[in-house]
């Protein structure tokens, strides 16, 4: 008997793109006959696109039809939202994972027809669009709980329930290109220090810090990794650690930041996706949380999660403390250093 046909969603949010991307193998090694395609933007398409575990990506064009209303194009936006949905109900879905729970989520299940529609934490109405849903509290703290309780609801095989971001060939190559480009030629660690909210971020002084000491005490050149909106934060960082660091900020597409992380030694990073890359592709990975804190077990001996928890955290989007970020700068150079070393440490 083939396997089910089956309809990832996991639409945006990268960090969640890159720890529900666990579910991949599991249902190839439960059903390996299955037809399994994840619907996404165009950002978490980068990072899904190589999957040979993947029978397809399909790109819900959200900023293309965007640019159409804006433009006033409304008969050629009717037009692509009919042809969006006829090809996703001509792929005869039977099950569809509403994996991300929000409206702009679970509508795509209920319009792709499938005949079993499963949400994990449904909220904003999807809950009514779906078969069944999943509550998303009470998991536990291993990083990508809530996607692994998915996975026994289903009874997957779910093995070590690692992550699934292959690295394509060609953008491990224009890594590399862009790495001897900034001359980084030996060892690297990769600093994600961005994000998008300010209660997350570390203190941009210690960040200089931590790459000017990095060489010194790790033996590892600094590069640091953002999208096209951190430039100027980037370019302040750099300036400060003296030329101790390089950037490849928002000159890589995302499969290539990706492959840049795959390679490095290190990364230290916040609660953005880009760290969550570091646990993924299985480099030595010290997250730094405080206003959120989405795990502290990464699953993974040679990561570390650094979290001071405070009567008023995690905060999450309501910060109480007047733009200190406490939480934050109870993270020093010397006790990210050291953990640094200890991940490091654990590798052969």
């Amino acid at each position: 008997m083939s396997g089910p046909r089956v309809l990832v969603i996991r639409l945006s949010a990268i960090g969640d793109v890159v720890m529900a991307s666990a579910l991949v193998p599991a249902l190839r090694a439960s059903w390996p006959d299955a037809h399994v395609a994840w619907l996404a933007e165009s950002a978490g398409a980068e990072l899904l696109r190589h999957n040979p575990r993947l029978d397809e990506v399909i790109v819900w064009p959200r900023s293309d039809w965007a640019r159409m209303w804006a433009a006033g194009q409304y008969r050629a936006l009717a037009g692509a939202l009919r042809g969006f949905v006829r090809a996703l109900r001509e792929r005869r879905f039977e099950l569809a994972l509403d994996t991300q729970g929000l409206l702009k989520s679970g509508i795509w299940a209920w319009l792709s027809r499938a005949p079993r529609r499963i949400g994990l934490g449904s909220r904003e109405g999807s809950q009514w669009l779906m078969t069944e849903t999943l509550d998303r509290r009470g998991a536990s703290r291993r990083i990508g709980a809530e996607y692994l309780a998915l996975a026994h609801y289903l009874g997957l095989e779910v093995g070590g329930f690692p992550m699934d971001i292959p690295i394509g060939a060609a953008a491990a190559s224009t890594a590399r290109e862009r790495l001897t480009a900034v001359g980084v030629a030996g060892p690297y660690a990769v600093l994600c220090p961005f994000t998008t909210r300010a209660q997350k971020h570390w203190l941009e002084e210690r960040w200089a810090d931590l790459a000017c000491r990095l060489p010194h005490d790790l033996g590892v050149a600094a590069v640091v990794l953002g999208g096209p909106g951190d430039r100027e934060a980037a370019d302040r960082l750099v300036a400060a650690a003296g030329g101790a660091a390089r950037h490849l900020v928002g000159v890589t597409r995302l499969d290539e930041a990706a492959a840049v992380i795959s390679g490095a030694r290190l990364v230290v990073g916040v609660d953005t996706g880009l760290t969550h890359l570091g646990i993924a592709e299985a480099v030595p990975t010290v997250a730094l949380f405080g206003s959120t804190c989405p795990y502290l077990d990464p699953a993974r001996p040679d990561a570390v999660v650094l979290y001071e928890r405070l009567p008023c955290s995690p905060c999450r989007r309501s910060p109480t403390c007047h733009g200190r970020f406490d939480c934050m700068r109870a993270h020093t150079v010397d006790t990210v250093l050291a953990a640094a070393a200890r991940v490091i440490g654990t590798v052969p």
